[in-house]
């Protein structure tokens, strides 16, 4: 009796009309791709309003909040939909799908598919590293004081149920260097993990993963890597990041369905994370009782039946985004936050949080006044003008979190702008 998901496939081969279902999905049935027009630099917003057009959300609503929850783009909606009524017909999960999907996402992600694993969510990728890797009591682990919960709970969590201790470091705002001393300055011999956000989720400070990689390499200290806010705001190669693990959303700013998600487990290291949750398709076992045997792959970490539908709207997502351009979606959102930046700049009594060097920075500004409290603000924004932004009430910062992104536009930064100087005026 075999649980491993090619080896199950092949004996029970979904049946042959499962096949043709499946095939017929990646073929005929397959939604075309989004049109999008030829990029001119000339013209710049005909082509990002082609963008915007691809993404649902109404005309008449303001959207900055891609950091907490990303609007998903059309053609991953319409491939979720599409891949959910073809594989209905014949009552199939569609795992045939998974494997191009894998291949999909592990290229965008600068990573081998034998690395990549399905979560639910960045949340959950956190949680199977921090229940994962070998810790014992006293064991120490460093994140940063603006991890969000779900980077942070998985290693407290650690510290009821293993007795590892937590340590903190606040993330310098001013320079990637010191980010690397705040952490380098708290490491002992005990140290075995060390947690970054590759953007913090508050503040959007970016941090100087390659050196911390590094670092954690030399001393031999894993280093994980929460993406939940990096993975298609900016491009990058996990090879290249050099980290022992990742975890991101993709339901942020890569845009693809709700409770999609991708663990990354760099191939020599997987033995070093248990998988702690385990079932049909994590591994091989013959007959009961018997041995288990883990894949060989991060497929130990999925068990159950997955929703293929969802991760082929994910693997959409991400080539819609190569096809709009990478660079450019990240230049684009800079550019975006730097319009915002300047026009908070000339409103009296408004505190910038985000740093101002490049270096430190992506689609993230951060503010906050004495004007008017945050949650107040917050409200005004919405019920007045339909402007979405994000409470920042961690760390008590009482701040708000604007994110901008591909579908964004120079005139909605500028009713932002406008909408917050006119409310903080008659405060």
């Amino acid at each position: 009796m075999s649980f491993d998901r090619r080896t199950f496939l092949t004996r029970t081969a979904l049946g042959a009309a499962g096949l043709a279902a499946g095939s017929r999905l990646q073929a005929a049935d397959k939604p075309a791709a989004a049109a999008l027009p030829t990029f001119d630099a000339a013209q710049p917003e005909t082509f990002w309003r082609a963008v915007r057009a691809q993404y649902p959300l109404a005309q008449d609503f303001i959207y900055f909040n891609t950091g907490g929850l990303g609007p998903s783009v059309q053609p991953a909606l319409t491939a979720a939909a599409e891949t959910t009524r073809t594989l209905q017909l014949r009552s199939e999960h569609g795992h045939n799908l998974l494997a191009g999907a894998r291949a999909a996402v592990a290229r965008f992600l600068g990573a081998d598919p034998e690395e990549i694993a399905f979560v639910r969510n960045a949340t959950e990728g956190n949680a199977i590293v921090a229940a994962g890797v070998k810790l014992a009591a006293g064991d120490e682990v460093i994140f940063e004081t603006h991890a969000h919960p779900g980077g942070s709970f998985p290693w407290v969590n650690q510290e009821k149920l293993r007795g590892v201790k937590t340590k903190l470091f606040e993330p310098d705002p001013a320079d990637a260097a010191g980010n690397l001393a705040r952490i380098v300055a708290l490491m002992t011999p005990r140290t075995r993990v060390v947690q970054v956000s590759h953007v913090t989720a508050p503040t959007g400070i970016v941090l100087p993963t390659r050196e911390i990689a590094r670092v954690c390499r030399e001393r031999g200290a894993w280093f994980h890597i929460d993406g939940a806010q990096s993975a298609g705001m900016f491009p990058f190669s996990l090879h290249e990041l050099d980290c022992d693990s990742f975890a991101t959303s993709g339901h942020k700013w890569i845009g693809g369905p709700l409770e999609t998600g991708v663990l990354y487990v760099r191939r020599n290291r997987l033995d070093d994370v248990a998988a702690t949750l385990v079932g049909a398709y994590s591994g091989e076992l013959d007959f009961l009782p018997g041995d288990l045997r883990l894949a060989p792959t991060a497929i130990r970490y999925e068990y159950g039946t997955r929703n293929a539908a969802a991760i082929v709207g994910l693997a959409e997502a991400m080539s819609f985004q190569e096809r709009v351009g990478r660079e450019r979606i990240a230049a684009r959102g800079r550019a975006l936050a730097a319009q915002v930046r300047a026009g908070f700049e000339r409103i009296p009594g408004l505190e910038i949080l985000t740093p101002r060097n490049p270096e430190l920075n992506g689609s993230i500004l951060t503010f906050r006044t004495r004007a008017i409290p945050y949650d107040k603000l917050f409200g005004r924004l919405m019920k007045d003008y339909s402007i979405r932004c994000r409470p920042v009430s961690e760390q008590k910062l009482d701040a708000l979190r604007v994110s901008t992104h591909l579908f964004n536009s120079p005139t909605e930064c500028a009713a932002l702008v406008e909408a917050v100087e006119k409310i903080v005026r008659t405060a």
